[in-house]
């Protein structure tokens, strides 16, 4: 099979989180002898042993569009609300100003450029079995899958690895774009998400199927490392408190507070006053890792949207667990459908049951041992990009 992806970026110095995802997604269809081609939307075309690239052919408009979109945006701030609920009725279609002109503006200049592109490359290599749309913004490509299909006969997918908070009905993300506004879903062959949940809700919103491909992990990347000693207590790292701060506040700030023995340390931005927790400085992935692996404990703090609707897969439960941590997690809404809880993984429902659970752990080291090997195990078994990879080639093959 001979796949051509356009995705949200290559570039792992950009500021897209899923970007590091991607590359492991797209590594694991090598793995199982998919042919990869990947154009990215945003930045450089970025050449790996797993993927050849492909230009982007609108770079400077993208560059422009996002440094000018950036600029605005510090001169118009927006109200970060914590949410764990869909926003109130008539706020799920509002689109700001800014979003609006550079959609427009990406629709008269950038579509063009990309649908010239991609039929170009279509017709040189008519072996290409389909082409997936791997989370950039659909709404600025408004016109262009439809075309392809009509031209090249070949299923175009959109693969949304964001579901539920990518969604309309959701508040996204204060920095990131609204995406589905004045977009048409049907356009697509399928939609691919990474939420269970999410299928019936890209039904509603036009799409005509939906499908699942939760995230998973490179366990070659994702790797347990020797450590001198695990120096640190409870750790968590992320960014950012929006849709998770209560979160953040009981599994970090409140149970530091109940455990003034006990080291907690993040490594993080944007996570607000975590009073006596300390933070680590970033230096490398490396360094990340070995802070993981330095830890008795690894938190695992899911954001609201992903934590409320069923089956919502995001990466760093199956990062934690690849690199046999001890995991203790918050409500997670499907998290048992990746890990068996109390076996291979914590879920705490409030700020006094994760203190006992964490002291209770802290004392055992043999169960917290043996539940991180468990977990290691299970992401070994099923929950591996290559598995992924095989999960979207029996999606694709259904459609060729």
């Amino acid at each position: 099979m001979k796949l051509l992806f356009v995705v949200s970026s290559l570039d792992l110095t950009q500021p897209f989180s899923a970007t590091p995802a991607w590359w492991q997604m797209l590594k694991g269809l090598y793995e199982i002898g998919v042919e990869v081609i990947a154009a990215p939307y945003q930045g450089p075309p970025i050449e790996s042993l797993w993927w050849r690239a492909a230009d982007n052919p609108a770079r400077w408009q993208g560059d422009a569009f996002k440094n000018a979109r950036d600029a605005l945006r510090r001169f118009m701030p927006q109200q970060q609300t914590q949410m764990s609920q869909t926003v109130q009725a008539g706020e799920s279609s509002e689109e700001s100003a800014t979003d609006r002109l550079v959609r427009q503006t990406a629709q008269t200049l950038v579509a063009p450029l990309w649908l010239r592109h991609l039929d170009n490359l279509l017709t040189r290599e008519p072996d290409i079995d389909a082409v997936i749309f791997l989370t950039v913004p659909l709404n600025q490509l408004n016109g262009v899958p439809a075309e392809l299909i009509r031209r090249h006969n070949k299923p175009v997918f959109y693969f949304d690895g964001d579901v539920p908070a990518s969604l309309p009905n959701m508040r996204g993300f204060s920095t990131g774009f609204r995406i589905y506004q004045g977009a048409d879903p049907s356009e697509y062959t399928a939609f691919i998400s990474n939420s269970l949940g999410g299928e019936e809700l890209l039904r509603q919103l036009g799409a005509k199927a939906a499908h699942t491909v939760w995230y998973g992990v490179d366990p070659d990347v994702f790797s347990p490392m020797p450590v001198e000693s695990q120096d640190l207590d409870v750790f968590f790292y992320g960014h950012g408190r929006e849709y998770r701060g209560e979160w953040i506040d009981a599994l970090l700030r409140d149970a530091s507070l109940a455990m003034p023995e006990r080291r907690f340390a993040v490594r993080g931005t944007r996570l607000g006053d975590l009073g006596r927790v300390e933070s680590l400085p970033y230096l490398s992935f490396s360094k990340l890792r070995e802070y993981a692996c330095r830890s008795k404990i690894n938190l695992c703090i899911t954001r609201g949207a992903h934590a409320s609707l069923y089956g919502s897969a995001s990466s760093r439960p199956f990062e934690l667990s690849a690199m046999q941590c001890c995991v203790v997690a918050n409500p997670y809404n499907g998290l048992e459908l990746w890990f068996e809880p109390e076996k291979e993984i914590i879920i705490v429902n409030s700020t006094d049951e994760a203190v006992d659970r964490l002291r209770y752990l802290l004392a055992h080291d043999a169960e917290r041992e043996q539940m991180a090997q468990a977990a290691r195990d299970r992401v070994l078994k099923e929950h591996t990009f290559r598995h992924r990879a095989r999960d979207l080639v029996r999606i694709v093959q259904q459609y060729v």
